[in-house]
C-alpha cells in the first residue's frame, strides 16, 4: 500500500520532532534558560577565539547559526553548541603553519577547518559511520584531553603575566621563553588575580553563601556556574573606570558591530590538503564530546541520542559556522550542563540563545571594547584545568598495562609533539595494542565440573576430563591476525595428548569468523583427520553458523556440531570404550 501524500509529506518534513506539541509554557521554560545560557555563552566564545588565535567576533560568529542548526537535526534537547577549548586548541594548531595568529588568511583557513569537518560529520552521518569514533578510545582520549588542557592552560600565561609564549607544543612554549629577562606587569597580573578569585570563589564558594542567603539550592548552584559573567562585567567596567589599557593593561578592542555576513569559504587545493587531516582528527574529537554530555544528559531524563543523528546535528552546525565566518564547533560540557540545569525542555532554547547573541552583536559590542584579555584567559584557564585528570593514568596502568600505555604515548606526544601527533600516536597504539591482543587470543582447555553441566578450565577447577576428548575454549573471534596462533595451539595439543581421538572447539566467544580464519579451521580439520581424530565443534552461535553454512567447510568438517558442550561431551564419552585413564575427582 502506497503512502498518502500527506504521510510522504510526514516523512520528509524538515520539521523537528520536538517542534510537535510545543507550547507557550514549554518556550517560556527555553527562554529562561537561553538568557542564562547566552550570558555564559559570550566570555566563552570570545575567550576560546582567543585561545585559537582568532579576532575575538570570530567566536561570536561561532555561536548564532550553529546553535540553530543543531536545534533543527541534532537529536538532544539540552545540548549547547559552539565554541571549546580542546577544538580551538586544534584549530590553532592545525592553521598557524600556514598563515600568521590573527590575519586573514588565518580566519579563512580557520574557517575552511570549520567546513572541511562539517562536511566529514555530515557525511558520516548520511552513512551512518558514527561507529568511526569507537576508534577513540576513552583511555586516549582521556590522555589527550588532559595534555589539551595543559596546553590550553600553559598557553594563557602570555595574556595573565603577558609573557611573550610562542608555539603549540610544551616544549616550544618553554624554550621560546628568555627565563633570564621575565618580568611581571603589575596592572595585568592584578587583573588577573582578581578575574581568578572571582571564577574560583564562584565555582567553590558561591553556592553555600547564597544557599546561607536562604536562596533555593538550585538556583544558587545555577548562579555559581555563571561566575565568568560576573568576572567579565567587574573586570570591564573597573578597565572603563581606571583606564587600564593607558597602564599597559592589554584588552580586547573594538569588536566589529552588527550580524556576520553569509559567505562561501574560499580555499586552494594546497590549503585542503594540509587541512583535510587535522579537519577529521576535529571532527571525530568534536563528535566524541559532544555525545558524550549528550549522552550524560539525556540519561538524567531518559531521553535517547541518536549518534548518527548527532554526526548531522554537528555536521550542519559546523557548516553553518564555516558559512558565516566562524571556527569548528561541538558541543560543550559547562554551557550545556548549564543550560540543563536552568530548565531547558528542547532546542529551542539554542534557538532563543543565538537570538540574544544576535542582539549583542547588533548592539552591545561597544561594551567589549574595554573587557581585558586576561579575564578571558583566566576563564579558559579556570575552565580547562577541570578536565584534568591526573589519576587516569594511574587507574587505567592499575587496571590495563596496555591501556595505561596507551594513555602516556598520548600525553607525552601532545605536550611535546602537538595535538595531532598525539591523537594520531594514541589511536595508532590503541589499534596495535588491539591487534596483538587479539592474535594471541585467551584459550583453555576445560573439563565438566562434576555433577553439573557446566565446563571450566583445567588449570583453575577440579573438573572430569577424559584423554581421548579434549575440549578447547576459544575466547576471542577468529581472523587472520590469530588464525594462525590457533592452528600452532591445536598442534601443540596434538603432540602432548598422543591418546586423542576428539577435539572438540567450543565457541561461546567467538561471534565471527572471517576468510582466512576458515581456511585455518580446514587446515586443522584435515590435519587432525590424517592424525586420526575428529575435530568436532560446540556452542557456535547463530551468526557464525550462518558464515559456515555459506561455506564448505561443514561438508568435509570429519566430526559434528554440537549445541551445548554438555551434549558434545556426553555423545563422545559414549561413543567410547570405557577408560582406566579417565579422571573423575568424585571417585
Amino acid at each position: 500500500m502506497k503512502p498518502t501524500s500527506s504521510q510522504q509529506g510526514r516523512r520528509w518534513s524538515l520539521r523537528p520532532a520536538w517542534s510537535r506539541g510545543y507550547n507557550l509554557e514549554l518556550a517560556s521554560q527555553d527562554a529562561l534558560a537561553a538568557l542564562i545560557v547566552t550570558l555564559l555563552l559570550i566570555p566563552q566564545s570570545l575567550a576560546y577565539a582567543l585561545l585559537a588565535g582568532l579576532p575575538l567576533e570570530v567566536g561570536l560568529y561561532a555561536s548564532v547559526l550553529p546553535l540553530i542548526a543543531y536545534a533543527l537535526f541534532g537529536s538532544s534537547r539540552t545540548l549547547s553548541v559552539g565554541p571549546v577549548a580542546v577544538l580551538s586548541l586544534m584549530t590553532a594548531a592545525a592553521v598557524s603553519p600556514l598563515a600568521a595568529a590573527g590575519s586573514t588568511a588565518y580566519v579563512l583557513g580557520a574557517v575552511l577547518l570549520a567546513l572541511l569537518s562539517g562536511a566529514f560529520l555530515l557525511l558520516m552521518g548520511i552513512l551512518r559511520l558514527g561507529f568511526l569514533a569507537n576508534f577513540l578510545s576513552h583511555p586516549v582520549i582521556s590522555a589527550f584531553i588532559s595534555a589539551s588542557a595543559l596546553l590550553i592552560a600553559a598557553s594563557q600565561l602570555q595574556h595573565l603575566l603577558q609573557w611573550p609564549l610562542a608555539g603549540h607544543t610544551l616544549l616550544e612554549m618553554l624554550m621560546g621563553l628568555d627565563w633570564a629577562n621575565l618580568s611581571w606587569h603589575g596592572p595585568t597580573l592584578a587583573v588577573s588575580a582578581l578575574s581568578l578569585l572571582l571564577l574560583l570563589g564562584a565555582r567553590h564558594g558561591f553556592t553555600p553563601l547564597l544557599l546561607t542567603l536562604g536562596m533555593p539550592a538550585k538556583v544558587a548552584a545555577l548562579l555559581s556556574k555563571t561566575g565568568p559573567v560576573w568576572a567579565v562585567l567587574l573586570t570591564t567596567a573597573l578597565s572603563w573606570w581606571l583606564d587600564l589599557a593607558s597602564m599597559g593593561v592589554a584588552v580586547v578592542g573594538t569588536v566589529p558591530q552588527g550580524l556576520p555576513s553569509w559567505q562561501w569559504p574560499s580555499w586552494d587545493w594546497q590549503w585542503l590538503q594540509q587541512l583535510w587531516m587535522p579537519a577529521l582528527l576535529l571532527a571525530l574529537v568534536g563528535f566524541v564530546e559532544s555525545v558524550s554530555v549528550a549522552q550524560t544528559l539525556g540519561a538524567r531524563r531518559r531521553q535517547r541520542i541518536d549518534p548518527n543523528k548527532e554526526l548531522v546535528g554537528l555536521g550542519m552546525a559546523n557548516l553553518g559556522s564555516a558559512f558565516t565566518g566562524g571556527l569548528p564547533v561541538t558541543g560543550g560540557f559547562s554551557r550545556s550542563v548549564v543550560n540543563f540545569d536552568a530548565g531547558a525542555q528542547t532546542p529551542a532554547a539554542g534557538i532563543f540563545a543565538a537570538g540574544g547573541i544576535a542582539l549583542v552583536m547588533l548592539w552591545f559590542t561597544p561594551a567589549l571594547a574595554y573587557l581585558p584579555k586576561a579575564t578571558l584567559a583566566a576563564t579558559i584557564l579556570v575552565a580547562i584545568l577541570a578536565l584534568v585528570d591526573g589519576q587516569a593514568i594511574k587507574r587505567t596502568w592499575r587496571y590495563s598495562r596496555q591501556d595505561g600505555a596507551a594513555m602516556l604515548v598520548t600525553l607525552l606526544l601532545t605536550l611535546v609533539a602537538g595535538v595531532e601527533m598525539g591523537i594520531l600516536a594514541g589511536v595508532a597504539l590503541s589499534l596495535l595494542l588491539y591487534i596483538h591482543r587479539t592474535s594471541t587470543p585467551h584459550s583453555a582447555l576445560v573439563g565438566r565440573l562434576p555433577g553439573t553441566e557446566h565446563f571450566r578450565n583445567v588449570q583453575r577447577y577440579q573438573v572430569e576430563t577424559d584423554p581421548r576428548i579434549a575440549t578447547l575454549r576459544v575466547d576471542e573471534s577468529l581472523y587472520f591476525a590469530n588464525a594462525r596462533f590457533l592452528e600452532d595451539r591445536v598442534d601443540a595439543l596434538l603432540s602432548e595428548q598422543p591418546a586423542l581421538r576428539h577435539l572438540i572447539l567450543m565457541c561461546p566467544a567467538v561471534n565471527w569468523i572471517d576468510a582466512s580464519a576458515l581456511e585455518s579451521l580446514e587446515a586443522i580439520n584435515q590435519r587432525l583427520q590424517e592424525a586420526g581424530v575428529q575435530l568436532h565443534l560446540s556452542e557456535v552461535k547463530g551468526p557464525v553458523m550462518d558464515q559456515f553454512k555459506r561455506s564448505h567447510f561443514l561438508q568435509v568438517l570429519s566430526g559434528q556440531v554440537y549445541i551445548s558442550q554438555f551434549e558434545a561431551w556426553q555423545q563422545l564419552r559414549q561413543q567410547l570404550p570405557v577408560s582406566q585413564e579417565a579422571f573423575d575427582p568424585q571417585l
